[in-house]
């Protein structure tokens, strides 16, 4: 299984082929984000790590059609970032964006706005989404809500996101 991680700074998936404007960390390529295309060939990658680099980059739009180009079909993208209501969103004055539940909507044909607005030609399946993914030491509630939130995670964001507030997002995608 072939695996890129897309801005891996120094925390580079194992086992991944790491990509970094960076020329000051062990990268396994150096190259500008913001630059189209991408040095991988079409259908190179089975599996995509994106994580906290899509909010820091100018066009997230052209950055997934890219992802669309190198992943083989079928293959996994799984971005993760700052929850927009999180204050760790607001940290960093290099943020572009923020996640939301429905931040990939417009790459997924099943979803009512991906058929309403065609803006890319780029196709992934929205296979889950987590908040806080992978962050431990939190409390009794917060863990409560985040198992909530990642069972109804629209509910989530629409009734309870204001009140209770996660710090990440994950989307778990796959290239149609």
């Amino acid at each position: 299984m072939k695996m890129l991680d897309i801005g891996c700074g120094e925390k580079k998936v194992d086992g991944a082929v790491g990509v970094d404007f960076n020329n000051n960390i062990d990268t396994d390529v150096v190259h500008d984000l913001n630059e189209f295309p991408y040095p991988f060939n079409a259908d190179e990658f089975d599996k995509v790590y994106i994580k906290d680099t899509l909010i820091l980059l100018d066009n997230p739009q052209k950055v997934m059609e890219e992802i669309y180009r190198i992943s083989k079909s079928g293959a996994e993208v799984e971005v993760s970032q700052p929850y927009f209501r999180s204050v760790w969103g607001h940290a960093d004055p290099g943020i572009k964006s923020f996640g939301t539940v429905h931040s990939f909507a417009f790459y997924d044909p099943e979803d009512p706005i991906c058929i309403r607005y065609k803006y890319s030609q780029a196709r992934f399946s929205l296979k889950n989404v987590h908040f806080d993914e992978g962050l431990e030491n939190v409390g009794l509630i917060k863990k409560l809500v985040r198992r909530l939130a990642n069972r109804w995670p629209r509910k989530y964001e629409l009734y309870f996101s204001h009140i209770f507030i996660l710090d990440r997002i994950t989307h778990h995608l796959i290239k149609l």
